[in-house]
């Protein structure tokens, strides 16, 4: 089966305004962003992408444009079922805000128990990425080959549900992952089980050096801005 390149988006205005954008119109790449989205074909100069799928919002249109500007012969396609989750009446609030509220807690700690108010249970965003994976899997094997590449590019949540589906962890457990804005995750499907053979790869190691306050543990709903 084929091996999938994820991809986050850029980093966006709503990542650097600490804003909780889910599906909310009108968030685009900030200028660090359009910066990563430019780098792009040069990080995946190497690869045979047979297929690119995109999350329908800006942030993530925007990030692929560079890489099919770079390689216009490789069919693009959007995928409702690869979007950012449906935060529904947390959707364009401060982050900073919402670590008050008591559904947060469950969030961080019971994903697998979390719906937000307005909008959709994280288990249902699991599963609608997860099952839109596995037919793309079918559809790209079918139309390139069993040893195909091909690269979608979603959001932080989305990808981080993916990575715990491959690796058989339960939802509850998923919050340990983490993914920076333009980070590549790659998982190689076989019939009997995904590898993921890289997560949240972006070349660049300055997340790692000590932050000026110390993280909190918990973990940034929507993927968070990334390294500084």
């Amino acid at each position: 089966m084929p091996t999938l390149i994820l991809v986050r988006h850029g980093r966006s205005t709503a990542n650097t305004a600490g804003l909780l954008a889910g599906w909310t119109p009108g968030v685009a790449l900030d200028e660090r962003g359009t910066r990563q989205a430019a780098a792009l074909p040069g990080r995946l100069a190497g690869l045979p992408i047979a297929e690119i799928v995109t999350s329908p919002l800006q942030r993530c249109q925007e990030t692929v444009r560079p890489l099919l500007e770079a390689r216009p012969e490789v069919p693009a396609h959007t995928e409702e079922r690869i979007g950012e989750a449906h935060y529904g009446d947390w959707s364009g609030r401060k982050l900073a805000e919402l670590k008050d509220e008591p559904l947060m807690d469950v969030v961080q700690a019971h994903p697998s128990a979390a719906a937000f108010p307005g909008g959709e249970s994280m288990r249902a965003m699991q599963t609608r990425a997860a099952e839109a994976v596995r037919e793309w899997n079918a559809r790209v094997e079918r139309d390139h080959g069993a040893d195909a590449v091909y690269l979608m590019c979603s959001h932080g949540d989305i990808i981080k549900s993916l990575v715990a589906d491959a690796l058989g962890l339960h939802l509850d457990l998923f919050q340990r992952i983490s993914v920076e804005p333009c980070s590549i995750t790659a998982i190689r499907y076989t019939r009997l089980r995904p590898f993921l053979v890289r997560l949240g790869d972006t070349g660049d190691l300055a997340s790692l050096a000590p932050h000026e306050e110390p993280p909190s543990g918990d973990a940034p709903v929507g993927g968070g801005a990334g390294a500084p």
